[in-house]
């Protein structure tokens, strides 16, 4: 719903007796929201909210699935246009909460904002920037979660050389924090700090700074009265990491805190090899899954199973959605991760707050999404299991002759529909066949759908399955891409390629002497966009200067590169001096 719009803020020295009659009516109603009301704090009140917080912790959090990040603008340094979003509005919030989101996450750098000596006083208009950006929200009858973002690495990591500074002004920063908002309603939540870092510090000491300001966080808000007193508060684990050891810490904080209105937060990016595409992680595989599905008992097993709720502050990949390099992550692997989180949330009682850094998936100028396929995924994961398979392609070569092709079906406990080709449905035994989880296309299909024979996607299919979305498979016609000699410097060298309808996967980087070439070490198989990028306009594949830079002189580098039919293509350069050159290694 709609709350009337609000007028701007007005000072007040305090809540005078119409004020104080108002809220004794408040109290004796029982209303949470929706009412103006004069603050301690010095700013009128109008959130319009008509939420209903249930009492209980766990059922609060509940209702605040699903939740979405307003990341890279009041968090941006030094200021909430320095990294390219534009001011948040009121409309923002109302397009967010139609897009059926129950709550969002408002992270606030606040360093740029408070001075560094004491008594660390915030900035008065920034504070109230805040206050409004966070009453919109609440306006449109969404729950917020308001923190202390990246004032972790930028001044709180130093608790370790500067300990008393830090503790005072992170102190003094809460304090500020909790005065200016005690008597909002209980539909605002505080997160302490933003995965918090500790530099070089010990093991153990990193556990006692992170209990530290856990600790302080929670006694200074609830010291600052008012509304404050029974605010959820968002305690969280060193860096966000969701390791067994550290959630670990933390459930001895909460413990020890005997406080029934906390949140345990931790942050999830997938299996970091399959999150940036390094290591050969280039398919939502067993690895990655089982990390997602070791990561989600964890959190249950943890927290929810004991009665803390946990509200998942940050989930994504780390490289996806990229607009500038869309084929990092596959695709249809991504849409997998998607899917299979938004069930192990549901499954394990967790409420997962999407990270938009307002480049990924909602436009903040047009208030659309960017890719709105994406977002039905992702949406649909809320409530639905979809099927998926093991591929969102099948590749035909135009050299060779068509034949069968299959694909595994994760039906996910869906039952399969069958196949569509835009409105008409495939005819099963003729089209193709399922034994077991096995799909295949005939041959006669595939000639079918291939039509012309050009490279890339001739026709795109639907498997369709009892609930959720349909999975979309494409028929590719393609050849083996051809890579071409070629020279450069080590400022800038790109290899000739004819991709045939094929598509980059990954790149392995090899010397004769079997050790790893390219600038990550501990794996030959190098990070997409890094180490190497294809340039599928122009016909190349780009080595970035930081891959040049760290080929030894005078050795060749065999490099791999893998593509997404399965096609692979070896190439050797060789750097002498500032001069680089590639050369085709012919296939006996």
């Amino acid at each position: 719903m709609k709350g009337i719009r609000q007028p701007a803020r007005q000072s007040s020295h305090g809540p005078g007796r119409l004020t104080g009659l108002l809220m004794a009516l408040l109290v004796v109603l029982g209303l949470s929201g929706g009412t103006a009301i004069a603050t301690p704090g010095g700013a009128a009140q109008q959130t319009g909210s008509t939420v209903r917080v249930p009492a209980r912790a766990m059922d609060a959090v509940d209702a605040m699935q699903p939740s979405w990040n307003l990341g890279n603008t009041l968090d941006a340094i030094p200021d909430e246009t320095s990294w390219g979003n534009p001011k948040a509005t009121r409309e923002l919030f109302e397009t967010v909460r139609a897009q059926g989101f129950r709550s969002v996450r408002i992270p606030v750098t606040w360093s740029a904002h408070q001075s560094a000596t004491a008594p660390y006083t915030v900035d008065a208009a920034y504070m109230s920037r805040v206050q409004q950006v966070v009453d919109w929200a609440q306006a449109e009858n969404l729950y917020v979660v308001l923190n202390v973002h990246h004032d972790s690495w930028q001044w709180i990591e130093k608790i370790s050389t500067d300990h008393d500074n830090v503790r005072a002004r992170y102190d003094a920063l809460w304090t500020q924090i909790s005065a200016a908002f005690r008597n909002e309603p209980r539909t605002l939540l505080f997160e302490g700090v933003n995965e918090p870092t500790f530099g070089d510090a010990t093991a153990a000491q990193k556990t006692q700074y992170m209990n530290e300001l856990n600790t302080s966080f929670q006694k200074v808000v609830r010291a600052s009265g008012g509304g404050n007193k029974d605010r959820l508060l968002v305690l969280t684990t060193q860096v966000g990491t969701p390791s067994q050891d550290l959630m670990d810490d933390l459930y001895t904080t909460i413990s020890a805190l005997r406080d029934k209105n906390l949140v345990a937060t931790v942050h999830y990016y997938s299996y970091y090899p399959f999150s940036v595409n390094i290591a050969g992680g280039t398919r939502y595989d067993d690895n990655a899954r089982n990390d997602a599905d070791d990561a989600f008992a964890r959190m249950h097993n943890t927290f929810v199973a004991r009665g803390i709720p946990v509200y998942l502050g940050e989930y994504g990949l780390l490289a996806y959605p990229d607009d500038n390099h869309p084929s990092r992550i596959e695709r249809g692997e991504a849409l997998k991760y998607y899917e299979h989180v938004g069930y192990l949330a549901r499954v394990a009682g967790v409420t997962t707050a999407l990270w938009d850094p307002g480049f990924a998936y909602l436009n903040r100028e047009t208030l659309k999404w960017r890719d709105p396929a994406l977002f039905a995924w992702i949406k649909s994961s809320w409530t639905t299991r979809s099927g998926t398979a093991s591929f969102d392609k099948v590749f035909v070569a135009k050299s060779s002759r068509i034949t069968a092709q299959s694909l595994t079906l994760n039906r996910n406990g869906t039952k399969f529909r069958g196949l569509w080709h835009g409105d008409t449905k495939l005819a099963e035994g003729r089209d193709y066949t399922v034994f077991e989880n096995r799909l295949t296309l005939t041959a006669p299909a595939l000639t079918r759908l291939a039509g012309d024979r050009d490279y890339g996607v001739n026709a795109t299919l639907q498997a369709r399955f009892s609930q959720g979305l349909p999975w979309q498979i494409g028929v590719v016609t393609y050849d083996t891409p051809v890579l071409s000699d070629a020279t450069g410097t080590a400022e800038k060298f790109t290899i000739p390629t004819k991709y045939q309808g094929d598509d980059l996967a990954t790149m392995e980087a090899t010397y004769a002497d079997g050790t790893n070439a390219g600038p990550t070490s501990w794996t030959p198989y190098q990070e997409f966009n890094k180490a190497f990028r294809p340039d599928y306009p122009n016909g190349t594949i780009i080595l970035t200067t930081e891959t040049l830079e760290s080929l030894r002189d005078g050795e060749p580098a065999t490099l791999t590169f893998h593509f997404h039919s399965g096609a692979k293509v070896k190439y050797k350069v060789t750097k002498s001096g500032d001069s680089v050159t590639g050369t085709a290694v012919k296939e006996s």
